[in-house]
């Protein structure tokens, strides 16, 4: 879902993270706020006035999603789910959860939280608007207030919309959840309800193009896309893990695997090891300890020519939380750290000693043979 990413700071024990598609949307609401918005309904201002206006806006509306997102993860906090951080992208934030709400009544209240924040930021923004115009304070500052108003209003509105993965559809899956008892089924008929939405979305920015709206159509057309997509893969999501949280990583992994001495040659592990194993990925070995991983995708980076000049230890990746993981983890945390780490193999090491290796293929192997044995 997400790109590069900035870490911006951190808050109330959270880091905040920027994806580089809120750029782009922050620069475009200060544009679309000071062409259009501003001088639209306050008319006769300076144009660096409007421009003050639109970038203000738009600074204000990065805070209240920020606000948002923080509400959903104190509340986490409160139920002990860990939440990784807090990121701004294209299409708003997100808390990202490491795990699944315990309980009906926790998601319900975590769901929640975040409407709250932004009903509470709309009349926040609102009172703060009558005074700046009771007071004369100019219409910057009651324009910037007004639509801050207004923008959370309708951030608020828009999430309650019961399509998962939106704070509405959290709320609904909450409510089937506590009525079915079933997450699995709850999150199954949400998801889908999601889907459903965003194929409305996509057919409403389908009419505004045809309409003329070409902007509009486009935008409806994303929002759309995102939420049929992220519908879909946070039901996967759930799937994954039904399917692997009981399920250790020392029986789906790799014993005795192929490993390979840090003082070799980057040749010699080639010529020896990569084509006579037919393997990708090596642990490397220091009086008979894992020190390191070393794998093809490290060769491709180098020219052919360091590849006699340079050993094994010179080039590997030494050990980390990113490639390695221990034998009583399940499958689904080893999946994560895959996609956290960007990698498809986890070396599974304990009290310093070389116990296997366990590969996306195998996780993947392991989740159809679940799925088809029902």
């Amino acid at each position: 879902m997400f790109g590069k990413q900035i870490r911006l700071f951190r808050l109330a024990g959270f880091d905040v993270m920027l994806d580089l598609s809120w750029i782009f949307i922050a620069l475009l609401v200060s544009w679309t706020l000071a062409s259009g918005y501003f001088p639209e309904i306050y008319p006769g201002l300076a144009p660096l006035t409007y421009w003050s206006m639109g970038i203000v806006g738009a600074a204000g509306l990065f805070l209240s999603i920020i606000l948002h997102e923080l509400s959903h993860s104190l509340v986490a906090r409160r139920f002990d789910i860990p939440i990784k951080g807090i990121t701004l992208f294209i299409f708003g934030g997100v808390a990202h959860m490491e795990k699944e709400p315990p309980t009906a009544r926790s998601e319900l209240l975590m769901a929640i939280a975040g409407p709250i924040a932004s009903l509470v930021l709309a009349v926040s923004f609102y009172l703060l608007a009558s005074v700046a115009r009771a007071a004369g304070l100019g219409e910057a500052i009651t324009g910037v207030a007004g639509y801050l108003a207004l923008i959370n209003l309708v951030v608020a509105i828009f999430n309650m919309v019961p399509a998962f993965p939106l704070d509405g559809g959290r709320v609904y899956r909450a409510w089937l959840w506590g009525r079915l008892g079933d997450l699995n089924e709850a999150t199954r008929r949400a998801s889908s309800a999601g889907q459903t939405f965003g194929l409305i979305l996509i057919a409403l920015g389908v009419v505004s193009l045809f309409s003329g709206n070409l902007i509009g159509g486009l935008w409806w057309g994303l929002i759309g896309l995102f939420l049929h997509s992220a519908s879909r893969a946070s039901y996967a999501q759930l799937q994954a893990h039904v399917l692997l949280e009981a399920e250790p990583v020392s029986r789906i992994m790799t014993k005795n695997p192929v490993t390979a001495p840090g003082d070799i040659s980057l040749r010699e592990l080639v010529d020896n090891y990569v084509y006579g194993s037919f393997h990708e990925c090596f642990p490397v070995m220091e009086d008979e300890k894992p020190v390191g991983v070393i794998g093809v995708a490290d060769l491709r980076e180098l020219d052919r020519t360091e590849w006699e000049k340079r050993r094994v230890f010179d080039t590997m990746r030494p050990l980390s939380r990113a490639n390695v993981i221990g034998p009583e983890e399940n499958a689904e945390t080893a999946l994560r750290a895959m996609r956290e780490g960007g990698t498809s193999r986890l070396l599974v090491v304990k009290d310093g000693r070389l116990l296997g290796i366990v590969a996306l293929r195998d996780i993947m192997r392991l989740m159809e043979l679940k799925q088809s044995l029902g």
